[in-house]
């Protein structure tokens, strides 16, 4: 299913239109394990190293509008932008989209349509393009459809990028929102250093 140029919902693999009306917010599905359900934040470096991306693209992004800090805005000097889970998703798929020459247009419609969806809908959904053009596909069948018509150059598996995300999420440091905490990451360097010590 994908948004149509006037807001609509529709049914197959249809582009992305820009200039889709904003859809209503999406509730948040219930996903077990779901990070944004536990109040997590990642400071800007963090984001990065998930994500793939330099910080120089983070920011630019982020002043640009293209990918803004969901969960804090930098304002003034000495405060850091906050990113949520789904954000860094989202920055990992603009990384992607870029690397293979989808134009910024397009790219800005796929994020606001990411953006719109319940966190259940992204871990089902396949962003597909030829280049011009980004399709939206939740079943095999219309990957199918789109590859047979010639329109699907490559895809990309929300789903997977979603795993990537998290796992070198769970390696680094978040930080919980409502406290301030430092959340410290499962980095199995650290363990093998704090063994060495303990041995030591």
């Amino acid at each position: 299913m994908a948004i149509t140029g006037d807001g609509t919902a529709a049914e197959g693999a249809l582009p992305l239109h820009t200039g889709a009306a904003n859809p209503a917010p999406v509730q948040a599905a219930a996903v077990s394990g779901d990070r944004e359900a536990q109040n997590i934040g990642y400071r800007g470096p963090t984001a990065c190293a998930a994500a793939g991306i330099t910080y120089r693209q983070l920011d630019y992004w982020a002043r640009t509008g293209l990918v803004e800090p969901s969960v804090r805005s930098a304002y003034g000097s000495g405060t850091q932008r906050l990113y949520s889970f789904r954000d860094v998703v989202v920055l990992k798929i603009v990384k992607r989209l870029l690397d293979t020459g989808v134009s910024l247009q397009n790219i800005r419609t796929a994020v606001q349509h990411l953006r719109s969806r319940g966190l259940a809908d992204l871990t089902r959904m396949t962003l597909m393009s030829d280049g011009a053009t980004v399709y939206e596909c939740t079943s095999p069948d219309e990957v199918v459809d789109l590859l047979q018509g010639g329109q699907g150059v490559f895809g990309i598996a929300v789903g997977v990028v979603w795993r990537d995300v998290e796992g070198a999420l769970s390696q680094l440091h978040g930080e919980r929102v409502d406290t301030g905490e430092t959340l410290i990451g499962k980095n199995p360097h650290d363990e093998l250093a704090r063994r060495r010590n303990r041995a030591g």
